[in-house]
């Protein structure tokens, strides 16, 4: 077993494993085992393993996490020059190498399964600082989680006041100018009457070695804070080649893969001869699959990639008989339903005796079933990935949230020391959680080895990309709230069934292969939320199946704070309380959250009457609040009906905090982001599965949500001194419970499963109905 994987798997076991390893430095993750790259004989120094510094001033931030459209890149480069006090004119970003000093630790840490309101007790702090250390020692890069600047925010900090601090000592050292007399101004060390540009101290900078470094109080701030353009914004409007899809390399082939139809399923014979016959292919291989997740199949390598594609219905493909060839989202709806009805299920919540409450003789019980249904990724890059493979040595260009795992598979593959593979990583368009696996790293190193030496780009269709997905799972989710004679609650029970996505993935990539344990990502959303009842019983049942399933945008909390979010309107609605009353009198002692729900509602004129829109229709306005990867969103949604039965959503207005916000610019284009794609989620979303098969394969059949419908969107930030939290991926969850308590308004039943249908398949009536 790996050293990464014993340690893990130590703390999988539900205890704590203490090792005997000395305390690590406070600045360990500022100096890696292989320095950024800089171009010989270009005078460019590396102050450490977080930024350089050129002659010309140039100061290159070198980011440890992937670009996808959510502007890490620009939010880390601030925190680095924030404490560096260079030109933010001269600031430009290149992706890290692959080392453990940029290892995500907040992912980790914040990954344990502890409710956020027992944070602050010493036993918990305990498991956190010891997580956080056995992540630092192993260094897992990732993106994800909403987690990148939580996990930056004090170490690219570290880094950038550091190498002012060697600036400043080699500024002090050539003048002779105490440096206590000395200062940084836009890249300029300014020594009495002095100025020194930095790209002028580099060379003396990089041997000094600051003692003591003291990093800015928010007062002090003036970089961070402030709304700042992204900096490749001009690249990607001049279409810059930016992309894994863009990577041209000379004598580059082309790869297209015929996947199984069926899940499951297997190729048995093809047509070699005849495919081998057509205008430009080059070679057909044939494709075993591996632990990775990526399917069986057959690759057709060719000229072009057009080439490739035409070539493959000359395979005549036999493909064999699958064990799940009856597979149907009706039979899995019908086994989460029934595995959530069962009361054996893992308790990640438990205060007081719930159970025995809801299950005593003559209690008034209120019953509801949620359920969602399995999502695909559908980002707008189509999964690709280039390699080139020799007999030591390899290299892929790639769009990754996962660099190292690429890396091993890659070796997995081909069997070469990882020391001997090189990950060029690109930004990614769009990913969602969908680039967290390696399937396409071992598929193309797997097509790549067969044409020893010549670079192959392999590029998925949208059918290849909507089929062969890691779909978020399934769920159904049961709720039980006894009632007190008034209508008060006196206990709720939740529990919730699905399949496991991170224990799928972490088996997939080799993170933990002993992960022991109940898998906590689709069980998020319910238990860990701030609502207080006297008694509370939180639990999830994961369930086996055969489809393929991973992490998807807020993982557990997507569907989770709609089931969650609409059965707190149905209890308030029994107790004839105004909705946001009501939650407000269950968050007395969270007063961030209180603070949220108050301002997303009073900008959105709660306690005001609606107008009919222009169109005349009536509206209604819905309420939702969330709190995910440390952050509190709270939403209203305004709906409309037509005479045809037709949703549409004008306005949401949004609320976030989380914490302070180091780029506003940033964290409101993620609230508007997170909301298109909550909203096509919870108005459109939906794979289906017939006889072993996906029915979805484009756009026409899986829908995002078009221009047209996009509503009015209004965000409101809330000004915090807490360190930051997530923003990527928290204004997803409370939308779709926001528009379906609207909807409840407006039709006065409510629709318990997701996507939003008007239609009797939609509404689940529970006993509160």
């Amino acid at each position: 077993m790996r050293r990464r994987a014993f340690l893990l798997a130590g703390l999988g076991t539900g205890g704590a494993l203490f090792l005997g390893w000395t305390l690590l430095p406070p600045r360990q993750r500022l100096q890696g085992r292989h320095a950024p790259e800089v171009p010989a004989g270009s005078g460019i120094v590396a102050l450490n393993g977080w930024l350089t510094i050129a002659p010309d001033d140039t100061v290159t931030i070198v980011a440890p996490k992937a670009e996808m459209g959510q502007g890490i890149h620009t939010a880390l480069a601030m925190l680095v020059a924030e404490e560096l006090d260079c030109d933010w004119q001269q600031v430009r970003v290149t992706h890290s190498p692959i080392d453990r000093i940029y290892g995500n630790v907040a992912a980790l840490v914040d990954g344990l399964p502890i409710h956020p309101d027992q944070l602050d007790a010493p036993l918990v702090r305990g498991v956190r600082w010891l997580t956080a250390k056995v992540a630092r020692e192993i260094g897992v890069m990732m993106t994800g989680g909403s987690s990148s600047v939580r996990d930056c925010w004090m170490v690219a900090r570290q880094a950038g006041a550091t190498a002012r601090e060697a600036l400043l000592s080699a500024a002090a050292e050539q003048t002779g100018v105490p440096i206590a007399e000395c200062r940084t101004e836009r890249g300029v060390v300014v020594c009495g009457t002095q100025r020194l540009r930095y790209g002028s101290l580099i060379s003396a900078a990089v041997r000094q070695r600051p003692s003591r470094v003291v990093l800015k109080t928010p007062s002090q701030f003036t970089r961070i804070g402030v709304s700042t353009p992204r900096l490749d914004a001009r690249d990607k409007v001049q279409g810059a080649p930016l992309y894994g899809i863009d990577v041209a390399l000379p004598d580059m082939l082309y790869a297209a893969v015929a996947m199984p139809p069926v899940l499951g399923s297997r190729p048995l014979h093809f047509n070699q001869q005849a495919a081998m016959a057509r205008p430009g292919v080059r070679a057909v291989v044939a494709l075993e699959g591996t632990r990775y997740g990526d399917p069986p199949g057959v690759a057709i390598v060719a000229e072009s990639w057009w080439q490739a594609r035409q070539a493959l219905p000359a395979l005549a493909i036999e493909w064999s008989p699958s064990p799940h060839a009856a597979l149907s989202s009706d039979g899995i709806m019908s086994t989460l339903r029934e595995r959530a009805m069962r009361g054996d299920a893992f308790a990640f919540r438990r205060s007081g005796d719930a159970e025995a409450l809801v299950n005593a003789p003559g209690a008034r019980v209120m019953e509801s079933l949620y359920e969602a249904p399995y999502l695909a990724h559908a980002a707008m890059e189509p999964i690709n990935a280039t390699a080139r493979i020799s007999r030591d040595q390899a290299e892929i260009w790639v769009g990754t949230q996962v660099p190292g795992f690429v890396r091993d598979a890659v070796a997995h593959v081909t069997a070469i020391d990882p020391s001997r593979i090189t990950v060029h990583q690109y930004q990614l368009g769009g990913a969602f959680g969908r680039r967290l696996e390696a399937d396409y790293a071992a598929q193309v190193a797997m097509i790549a080895r067969a044409i020893p030496g010549v670079p192959v780009q392999v590029i998925w269709t949208r059918e290849d990309d909507m089929r062969a997905d890691f779909y978020r799972p399934a769920a159904v989710t049961r709720f039980r709230a006894a009632l007190s004679p008034t209508g008060n609650v006196r206990a709720i029970v939740v529990q919730s069934a699905s399949q496991a996505p991170f224990k799928a993935l972490s088996q997939r990539v080799g993170f933990v292969p002993t992960m022991r344990g109940p898998d906590r990502t689709m069980a998020e959303g319910t238990w860990d939320q701030p609502y207080e009842f006297p008694a509370v019983r939180a639990a999830h049942a994961e369930v086996s199946l055969p489809v393929p399933v991973g992490s998807w945008r807020s993982v557990g909390h997507s569907h989770q704070a709609f089931f969650l979010e609409s059965f707190i309107d149905e209890l308030a609605q029994q107790a004839g309380q105004d909705p946001l009353a009501y939650r407000l009198a269950l968050l007395a002692r969270h007063p961030r959250a209180a603070t949220v729900l108050r301002r997303a509602t009073d900008a959105a004129g709660w306690n005001t009457p609606i107008a009919r829109g222009d169109d005349g229709l009536l509206r209604a306005r819905g309420l939702a609040l969330h709190w995910s990867f440390g952050s509190y969103v709270a939403q209203v949604a305004d709906v409309s009906i037509d005479g045809a039965q037709q949703l549409r959503v004008h306005r949401v207005v949004s609320a976030i905090d989380c914490g302070l916000i180091v780029n506003p610019a940033g964290v409101t284009q993620q609230v508007e982001s997170a909301i298109i794609y909550g909203l096509s989620a919870a108005l459109h979303g939906e794979i289906t599965i017939e006889n072993g098969r996906v029915r979805q394969g484009n756009f026409h059949e899986y829908r995002p949500l078009r221009i047209d419908e996009c509503p009015v969107i209004e965000t409101h930030l809330i000004a915090s001194s807490e360190p930051p939290s997530g923003a990527g991926e928290v204004a997803l969850p409370p939308v779709a419970p926001a528009v379906g308590n609207a909807i409840a308004v407006l039709i006065g039943r409510r629709l318990r499963q997701l996507p939003l249908r008007l239609t009797s398949r939609a509404v689940r009536g529970g006993a509160g109905t």
